[in-house]
Parts: structure tokens; sequence; C-alpha cells
């Protein structure tokens, strides 16, 4: 595995953190019909939230993100990107641990939504992701806190 680490995100990493969203997201977007670029990054630029978001660097390298947003009734895990190359590495499943940390302690749900045929979907499953509901483009998940152990 690369050696990595997280940061908190900031507004001055938004720009490329956008261009990484359109390549990660590509090859499924083309698969379901739905790959428009400009789209893909606007949808990023008008959700981003920084205070909810980290980013991941390899090597002193942006290279990804992942935004944990508290709710009502859940965190939504969103924005979960990890440049294409280091994917399959283990990266994505020891950010995901960590992060789950926190709903884990505070007993919360954690919610996602992934793109229908995502190879992403297996690792939320991994993680306890189940699927709540889907449709023609979404898969959407839930994961029920870890249990405690004393």
């Amino acid at each position: 595995m690369a050696d990595w680490e997280l940061r908190a995100a900031s507004t001055a990493d938004l720009e490329s953190i956008v261009e990484i969203r359109a390549v990660v997201m590509r090859a499924d977007l083309e698969r379901l019909g739905r790959y428009d670029g400009d789209r893909v990054r606007q949808r990023l630029r008008d959700a981003y939230q920084p205070a909810h978001t980290w980013a991941i660097e390899v090597a002193g390298a942006l290279v990804g993100c992942v935004a944990l947003r508290p709710a009502a009734d859940a965190y939504w895990l969103e924005h979960f990107l990890l440049a294409p190359d280091l994917q399959g590495r283990g990266i994505g499943s020891a950010v995901l641990s960590g992060l789950l940390e926190r709903p884990d302690r505070e007993g919360a749900l954690t919610r996602l939504n992934v793109l229908q045929g995502s190879a992403a979907r297996r690792l939320y499953e991994r993680h306890g992701f189940v699927t709540e509901s889907e449709d023609e483009v979404d898969v959407f998940m839930v994961r029920t806190p870890a249990p405690r152990t004393p």
C-alpha cells in the first residue's frame, strides 16, 4: 500500500478535486450514458463543503478526497474519490475504516449513494453497507453502527 495521509480539505483544493472526480467517475457515467464533463465538475463545485471534507494525499500529492457530512438522521459519506491508479491498494479501505469510527462511536447510521455497477459498491459492502433502495442510476446504501465493545 502506498504511504498516504488525510488532511483537512480547503477551498484551495476544490479545482484539483473537481478534476479527480471527472476522471474517477467518467467510466461509470459513460456506461450509464450519463457522462457530461461540465456537469460532473459543477455538481461537486455546488456541493463541496470543506468543513466536512478530507483530502487524501500520497507522497504529498492530492490524489482524492472524502466527505462525512452530518445530517439529522445519519452521516452522509460523500465525494469519496481516489485516483484510479491508486485504487485496489487498500487506501480506500483504510480511509473508510477510519472515517466510520466516528458514526460508530456516536451510534449513528451512515448513508451513501453509489452509481449502479460501480466497483466501489463492493468496498462499501465489505464495510457493512447494505442496499436500502435503488433506481436506474444510483444505489442508496446504509450502514448501522458497529457494535460497541466494552
